[in-house]
């Protein structure tokens, strides 16, 4: 069984981590921004219809979202009408096309990059549609939905979970036990090298290198926790400040059981490695196994939460990138697209949604879980039972600051790993030109 390419035209996983260099720079959206703005430009102002942006190109979501659509359009008697863009275009687009005439509802991400445009008054609050839909969610799903101004101006509809995945007939095969403190999870990456096999899978070659990310934010916020994790990504505290550098420390202990070569490797071809039983584990998200179709290879899938550093932290975040919707600044028909967004935000849509694409997890706690397989399951859990969640690195900072500057110094620091004072007074030097006081 092999993983296709990162940009499958059946399912959305991949696009969803795609790091957009300059995604607020008004270059890259003008480029783009005529197929994105083509229905949102010329839409009618009918009281019936409501307009929808939606970032759902590949053939799965977009079928997932057209059994919503026509649900909503049942149910309510208005017409929805769809402007369907690909992954990539959208997020290129998406400043100029908010500041232009975009459509009533959009697709967008929770945390930073919904306050972003909040703040920029390019979204419209939604606290009286969460008066309806606020039963439905955890305190941490309801956070991650509020601006800087504490409204609201989100609705989720899925997430997954970042984690460490393995095989559970390896772990069988050679005896080995779920690690729960750093100490056991370096222990057992040395006991898979002498196995012979490759400790832990990993490849960010190309436009891959959004997936090292994942290891620095899960021992960042094991080390140092939530707030200090999230000051960071900010850009409110110092990249030289000394909990950073033990942040990179720890990376540097890990680094040896790194798989080799994984500049010059995809991140597809190291989840084969895991899946081909040469690497033991990998630190990556739920998408992992969304193109297995080999239901028996799906059932010995397993993870485990990223282990402990520090007791007074625990295990208590999970990364789970959430997406969802959002009002934009001067909807056309503000009433229809409020019971829109109100119908979107109900378990009736949730559960139309994931029984087309069940490579997600539904948010909202009054959706049925029923058909979930095995993976789906253990991730809502996982994310039910999380103190704080996380949407990512590039999803929790400056885009432009991740993917122009953090990214390529943890690659190339990555290729010759050291005590990293240098790297992180050069991640320093740079802060200033993504963040103001």
């Amino acid at each position: 069984m092999t993983l296709q390419s990162r940009t499958p035209r059946t399912s959305v996983g991949p696009h969803r981590r795609r790091v957009v260099q300059g995604l607020f720079g008004a270059g890259a959206a003008a480029l783009a921004m005529p197929a994105l703005a083509a229905c949102g430009g010329g839409a009618a102002s009918d009281p019936k219809t409501v307009t929808f942006g939606s970032n759902g190109a590949d053939a799965t979501p977009k079928k997932a979202y057209a059994a919503v659509t026509d649900a909503f359009a049942k149910d309510s008697k208005l017409t929805v009408k769809t402007n369907t863009v690909d992954h990539d275009t959208f997020q290129k687009s998406i400043s100029t096309y908010l500041q232009g005439t975009p459509d009533d509802v959009f697709t967008w991400f929770a945390g930073y990059r919904m306050q972003y445009f909040a703040k920029k008054r390019l979204a419209s609050p939604i606290d009286d549609v969460w008066e309806t839909i606020g039963a439905g969610y955890s305190d941490a799903a309801k956070q991650l939905s509020k601006g800087e101004d504490g409204k609201y101006y989100f609705v989720p509809l899925y997430n997954y979970p970042w984690a460490v995945f393995y095989r559970k007939s390896v772990f069988q095969q050679y005896g080995y036990e779920i690690p729960v403190t750093w100490s056991q999870f370096t222990a057992l990456a040395k006991r898979m090298r002498k196995d012979g096999l490759s400790p832990i899978a990993s490849g960010y070659g190309g436009g891959d290198t959004w997936s090292i990310l994942g290891a620095f934010d899960y021992l960042n916020l094991r080390a140092n926790g939530y707030d200090f994790h999230m000051s960071l990504m900010r850009g409110q505290v110092a990249w030289t400040d000394k909990r950073t550098a033990r942040t990179i420390d720890l990376w540097r202990e890990l680094t040896p059981h790194y798989q080799k070569g994984a500049g010059g490797r995809s991140w597809q071809d190291a989840a084969q490695s895991l899946l081909d039983k040469k690497s033991g584990m990998a630190i990556i998200g739920l998408f992992l196994g969304q193109q297995i179709t080999d239901e028996s290879l799906r059932s010995d899938i397993d993870f485990f939460p990223f282990p402990e550093i520090d007791p007074a932290y625990g295990q208590d975040t999970v990364e789970a990138p959430t997406d969802g919707f959002m009002l934009s600044r001067r909807p056309k028909n503000p009433d229809a697209a409020r019971k829109f967004l109100e119908f979107l935000g109900g378990a009736k849509a949730e559960n139309l949604y994931m029984g087309v694409d069940p490579s997600n997890v539904a948010v909202n706690s009054g959706a049925d879980t029923g058909s979930y397989n095995a993976l789906q399951k253990k991730s809502a859990q996982l994310i039910a039972d999380a103190k704080h969640i996380t949407q990512f690195g590039d999803r929790d900072s400056d885009p432009g600051f991740i993917s122009t500057v953090v990214q390529p110094g943890f690659t190339e620091w990555l290729n010759h790993p050291d005590d990293g004072s240098a790297l992180l007074k050069k991640i320093e030097s740079q802060r200033s030109r993504f963040f103001t006081a």
